[in-house]
Protein backbone atom coordinates (compact mmCIF):
# COMPACT_ATOMS: atom_id res chain seq x y z
CA UNK A 1 0.00 0.00 0.00
CA UNK A 2 1.22 3.24 -1.12
CA UNK A 3 2.90 6.42 1.57
CA UNK A 4 -0.55 8.64 -0.33
CA UNK A 5 -3.08 5.83 0.74
CA UNK A 6 -1.99 5.45 4.30
CA UNK A 7 -2.05 8.88 4.79
CA UNK A 8 -5.86 9.34 3.07
CA UNK A 9 -6.57 6.47 5.43
CA UNK A 10 -5.38 8.26 8.40
CA UNK A 11 -6.98 11.64 7.26
CA UNK A 12 -10.18 10.21 6.88
CA UNK A 13 -9.85 8.15 10.13
CA UNK A 14 -9.09 11.40 12.08
CA UNK A 15 -12.35 13.18 10.51
CA UNK A 16 -14.66 10.77 11.24
CA UNK A 17 -13.54 10.05 14.81
CA UNK A 18 -12.44 13.75 15.63
CA UNK A 19 -15.71 15.60 13.85
CA UNK A 20 -18.39 13.54 13.51
CA UNK A 21 -19.70 12.98 17.25
CA UNK A 22 -21.76 15.52 18.82
CA UNK A 23 -20.16 16.52 22.03
CA UNK A 24 -19.43 19.24 24.44
CA UNK A 25 -15.63 19.58 25.05
CA UNK A 26 -13.96 22.10 27.27
CA UNK A 27 -10.25 23.56 28.17
CA UNK A 28 -9.36 21.10 31.33
CA UNK A 29 -7.74 24.26 32.70
CA UNK A 30 -10.50 26.43 32.99
CA UNK A 31 -14.04 25.64 33.23
CA UNK A 32 -15.08 28.87 32.40
CA UNK A 33 -13.72 28.80 29.15
CA UNK A 34 -14.95 25.90 27.78
CA UNK A 35 -16.09 25.39 24.04
CA UNK A 36 -19.27 24.24 22.37
CA UNK A 37 -18.82 21.73 19.67
CA UNK A 38 -20.77 19.63 17.81
CA UNK A 39 -21.49 18.55 14.08
CA UNK A 40 -24.00 16.39 12.35
CA UNK A 41 -23.72 13.96 8.95
CA UNK A 42 -25.55 15.21 5.88
CA UNK A 43 -27.01 12.52 4.12
CA UNK A 44 -27.40 14.82 1.32
CA UNK A 45 -23.87 16.00 0.97
CA UNK A 46 -22.15 13.06 2.36
CA UNK A 47 -20.40 15.57 4.67
CA UNK A 48 -20.32 16.74 8.08
CA UNK A 49 -22.19 19.89 8.41
CA UNK A 50 -21.53 22.03 11.90
CA UNK A 51 -24.51 22.55 14.38
CA UNK A 52 -22.88 24.62 16.12
CA UNK A 53 -19.79 26.85 15.80
CA UNK A 54 -17.11 26.64 18.39
CA UNK A 55 -18.33 29.38 21.03
CA UNK A 56 -16.89 29.88 24.36
CA UNK A 57 -18.86 28.75 27.43
CA UNK A 58 -18.36 32.74 28.23
CA UNK A 59 -20.07 35.78 29.59
CA UNK A 60 -18.64 38.64 28.59
CA UNK A 61 -21.15 41.42 29.41
CA UNK A 62 -21.46 39.60 32.91
CA UNK A 63 -25.34 39.66 32.62
CA UNK A 64 -26.43 36.02 32.44
CA UNK A 65 -26.45 35.17 29.06
CA UNK A 66 -24.15 32.53 27.61
CA UNK A 67 -21.87 33.88 24.42
CA UNK A 68 -22.84 30.94 22.47
CA UNK A 69 -26.55 32.01 22.73
CA UNK A 70 -25.49 35.79 21.53
CA UNK A 71 -26.64 36.58 17.43
CA UNK A 72 -23.42 38.54 16.75
CA UNK A 73 -24.10 38.42 12.88
CA UNK A 74 -25.91 41.54 11.55
CA UNK A 75 -27.83 39.58 9.63
CA UNK A 76 -28.91 37.11 12.22
CA UNK A 77 -30.02 40.32 14.15
CA UNK A 78 -31.83 41.61 11.53
CA UNK A 79 -33.87 38.12 11.13
CA UNK A 80 -34.56 37.42 14.92
CA UNK A 81 -35.94 41.22 14.94
CA UNK A 82 -38.56 40.45 11.89
CA UNK A 83 -39.58 36.98 12.98
CA UNK A 84 -40.23 38.13 16.77
CA UNK A 85 -42.29 41.33 15.62
CA UNK A 86 -44.13 39.62 12.71
CA UNK A 87 -44.34 36.41 15.32
CA UNK A 88 -46.13 39.08 17.77
CA UNK A 89 -48.19 41.20 15.79
CA UNK A 90 -50.18 38.38 14.32
CA UNK A 91 -51.44 37.27 17.41
CA UNK A 92 -52.95 40.60 17.54
CA UNK A 93 -54.97 39.85 14.28
CA UNK A 94 -55.78 36.10 14.52
CA UNK A 95 -59.46 35.23 15.59
CA UNK A 96 -58.73 34.78 19.63
CA UNK A 97 -59.86 31.32 19.53
CA UNK A 98 -56.48 30.82 17.88
CA UNK A 99 -53.96 33.12 20.21
CA UNK A 100 -51.65 30.12 21.41
CA UNK A 101 -53.16 29.30 25.02
CA UNK A 102 -49.73 30.27 26.36
CA UNK A 103 -50.43 33.79 25.63
CA UNK A 104 -52.51 35.45 28.86
CA UNK A 105 -50.51 38.48 29.83
CA UNK A 106 -47.52 40.43 28.60
CA UNK A 107 -45.27 37.84 29.46
CA UNK A 108 -46.81 34.93 27.41
CA UNK A 109 -46.77 37.39 24.39
CA UNK A 110 -42.47 37.90 24.84
CA UNK A 111 -42.07 33.90 25.64
CA UNK A 112 -43.93 32.96 22.67
CA UNK A 113 -42.94 35.11 20.12
CA UNK A 114 -39.29 34.98 21.42
CA UNK A 115 -38.99 31.25 21.38
CA UNK A 116 -40.84 30.64 17.91
CA UNK A 117 -38.46 33.53 16.45
CA UNK A 118 -35.58 31.42 17.12
CA UNK A 119 -37.17 28.03 15.52
CA UNK A 120 -36.51 26.91 12.03
CA UNK A 121 -39.39 28.11 9.98
CA UNK A 122 -40.48 25.47 7.77
CA UNK A 123 -43.44 23.91 6.46
CA UNK A 124 -44.34 22.22 9.49
CA UNK A 125 -43.61 24.88 11.52
CA UNK A 126 -45.99 27.22 9.58
CA UNK A 127 -48.88 24.36 10.02
CA UNK A 128 -48.18 23.98 13.49
CA UNK A 129 -48.43 27.72 14.22
CA UNK A 130 -51.10 29.34 11.58
CA UNK A 131 -48.92 31.69 10.52
CA UNK A 132 -48.89 34.05 8.24
CA UNK A 133 -46.32 36.08 7.07
CA UNK A 134 -46.61 38.46 3.69
CA UNK A 135 -42.92 38.64 3.56
CA UNK A 136 -40.77 35.80 4.90
CA UNK A 137 -37.77 37.16 6.87
CA UNK A 138 -34.35 35.30 6.25
CA UNK A 139 -33.01 32.12 8.42
CA UNK A 140 -30.99 32.61 11.60
CA UNK A 141 -27.73 30.81 10.98
CA UNK A 142 -25.84 30.58 14.28
CA UNK A 143 -28.33 28.10 16.14
CA UNK A 144 -32.01 27.50 16.70
CA UNK A 145 -34.45 26.55 19.27
CA UNK A 146 -34.24 24.06 20.82
CA UNK A 147 -30.88 23.08 19.70
CA UNK A 148 -28.71 24.37 22.31
CA UNK A 149 -26.65 23.29 25.27
CA UNK A 150 -29.29 24.79 27.71
CA UNK A 151 -32.12 22.98 25.49
CA UNK A 152 -35.56 23.89 25.93
CA UNK A 153 -34.48 26.08 28.86
CA UNK A 154 -34.34 29.95 26.66
CA UNK A 155 -34.35 32.01 29.81
CA UNK A 156 -32.48 33.01 32.52
CA UNK A 157 -33.69 33.06 36.06
CA UNK A 158 -31.02 33.62 38.44
CA UNK A 159 -28.95 36.49 39.06
CA UNK A 160 -25.81 36.46 38.06
CA UNK A 161 -23.15 35.86 35.50
CA UNK A 162 -23.38 33.02 33.95
CA UNK A 163 -20.93 29.72 34.66
CA UNK A 164 -20.67 26.88 32.72
CA UNK A 165 -22.75 24.62 35.50
CA UNK A 166 -25.48 27.03 34.82
CA UNK A 167 -26.77 24.73 32.08
CA UNK A 168 -27.16 22.02 34.14
CA UNK A 169 -28.36 23.89 37.79
CA UNK A 170 -31.31 25.05 37.22
CA UNK A 171 -30.16 28.48 36.04
CA UNK A 172 -32.27 28.55 33.24
CA UNK A 173 -36.22 27.75 32.29
CA UNK A 174 -39.12 27.31 30.13
CA UNK A 175 -40.80 30.01 31.94
CA UNK A 176 -40.36 33.36 33.31
CA UNK A 177 -42.59 35.86 33.80
CA UNK A 178 -42.59 39.73 33.18
CA UNK A 179 -40.19 40.49 36.08
CA UNK A 180 -37.54 38.18 35.46
CA UNK A 181 -37.82 38.60 31.67
CA UNK A 182 -36.68 42.75 32.17
CA UNK A 183 -33.85 41.45 34.95
CA UNK A 184 -32.38 38.52 33.64
CA UNK A 185 -32.72 38.89 30.27
CA UNK A 186 -32.40 42.17 28.92
CA UNK A 187 -30.69 45.37 28.82
CA UNK A 188 -31.89 48.76 29.52
CA UNK A 189 -30.68 50.62 26.33
CA UNK A 190 -32.66 54.09 27.08
CA UNK A 191 -35.28 55.97 28.63
CA UNK A 192 -36.14 57.85 25.26
CA UNK A 193 -38.55 56.12 23.38
CA UNK A 194 -37.47 57.32 19.75
CA UNK A 195 -34.19 54.94 19.98
CA UNK A 196 -35.91 52.22 20.36
CA UNK A 197 -35.60 49.24 17.16
CA UNK A 198 -38.24 46.70 16.13
CA UNK A 199 -37.64 43.92 18.76
CA UNK A 200 -36.98 45.87 21.44
CA UNK A 201 -39.03 45.83 24.57
CA UNK A 202 -41.35 48.87 26.60
CA UNK A 203 -41.37 48.01 30.65
CA UNK A 204 -43.18 49.11 33.03
CA UNK A 205 -43.89 48.94 36.55
CA UNK A 206 -47.47 49.91 37.99
CA UNK A 207 -47.37 49.84 42.24
CA UNK A 208 -50.52 48.34 42.70
CA UNK A 209 -51.99 45.27 43.47
CA UNK A 210 -52.63 43.99 39.98
CA UNK A 211 -49.89 42.81 37.59
CA UNK A 212 -46.93 45.29 38.65
CA UNK A 213 -44.92 44.41 35.85
CA UNK A 214 -45.65 45.40 32.25
CA UNK A 215 -44.31 45.05 29.00
CA UNK A 216 -44.87 45.93 24.92
CA UNK A 217 -43.27 44.76 22.08
CA UNK A 218 -42.35 47.86 19.65
CA UNK A 219 -42.97 46.03 16.45
CA UNK A 220 -42.37 49.46 13.84
CA UNK A 221 -40.16 52.70 13.69
CA UNK A 222 -40.77 53.56 10.05
CA UNK A 223 -43.93 55.48 9.04
CA UNK A 224 -46.55 55.20 12.01
CA UNK A 225 -44.70 53.74 15.29
CA UNK A 226 -46.25 50.99 16.11
CA UNK A 227 -46.43 48.44 19.59
CA UNK A 228 -48.12 45.44 20.12
CA UNK A 229 -48.91 43.97 24.02
CA UNK A 230 -51.13 41.77 25.78
CA UNK A 231 -53.29 43.34 28.36
CA UNK A 232 -53.26 40.43 30.56
CA UNK A 233 -56.28 40.15 33.72
CA UNK A 234 -57.83 42.47 35.45
CA UNK A 235 -59.17 42.00 38.22
CA UNK A 236 -60.72 38.67 37.24
CA UNK A 237 -61.37 40.00 33.75
CA UNK A 238 -59.53 38.05 30.70
CA UNK A 239 -56.79 40.47 29.38
CA UNK A 240 -56.54 40.97 25.06
CA UNK A 241 -53.99 42.05 22.49
CA UNK A 242 -53.52 45.31 21.82
CA UNK A 243 -51.84 47.02 18.51
CA UNK A 244 -51.35 50.84 19.05
CA UNK A 245 -49.29 53.63 17.57
CA UNK A 246 -46.65 55.21 19.76
CA UNK A 247 -48.40 58.17 19.10
CA UNK A 248 -51.34 56.66 20.74
CA UNK A 249 -49.31 55.18 23.61
CA UNK A 250 -47.74 58.81 24.28
CA UNK A 251 -51.50 60.35 24.50
CA UNK A 252 -52.57 57.77 26.42
CA UNK A 253 -55.38 58.78 28.94
CA UNK A 254 -53.61 57.14 31.85
CA UNK A 255 -50.37 59.10 32.33
CA UNK A 256 -48.77 56.06 33.38
CA UNK A 257 -48.62 54.26 30.94
CA UNK A 258 -47.10 57.18 28.62
CA UNK A 259 -43.31 56.10 27.51
CA UNK A 260 -42.09 58.94 28.86
CA UNK A 261 -38.62 60.08 30.74
CA UNK A 262 -40.68 61.90 32.99
CA UNK A 263 -43.33 58.96 33.89
CA UNK A 264 -41.37 56.88 36.94
CA UNK A 265 -43.43 53.85 36.16
CA UNK A 266 -41.55 53.83 32.35
CA UNK A 267 -39.05 51.49 33.19
CA UNK A 268 -37.51 52.32 29.55
CA UNK A 269 -36.57 50.97 26.47
CA UNK A 270 -34.75 47.24 26.61
CA UNK A 271 -33.16 44.75 24.36
CA UNK A 272 -32.97 41.04 24.73
CA UNK A 273 -29.77 40.01 25.61
CA UNK A 274 -28.60 37.98 22.91
CA UNK A 275 -28.76 41.05 20.47
CA UNK A 276 -25.73 42.40 22.52
CA UNK A 277 -22.25 42.60 20.49
CA UNK A 278 -22.89 42.56 17.21
CA UNK A 279 -19.66 42.16 15.06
Amino acid sequence: MSLAVLLLLLRLFVFVHGHGRRRFRGAASDPSVATVHAASYDKSTNTFQPSWPSQPWTDRFADGTPDFLRLTDPADQAAFRQWFTAIADYQAIRPGADVPPEITDCAGLLRYAYREALKRHDETWFAATGMEVATLPGEIRAWRYPETPLGASLFRVRLGRFEPADAANGAFAQFADAKTLVERNATLVSRNVREAQPGDLLFYRQFGPSSPWHSMIVTRIGGQPAVVYDTGEDHGKSGELRRVTLAELLDHPQPQWRPVASNLNFLGVYRWNILRGAR
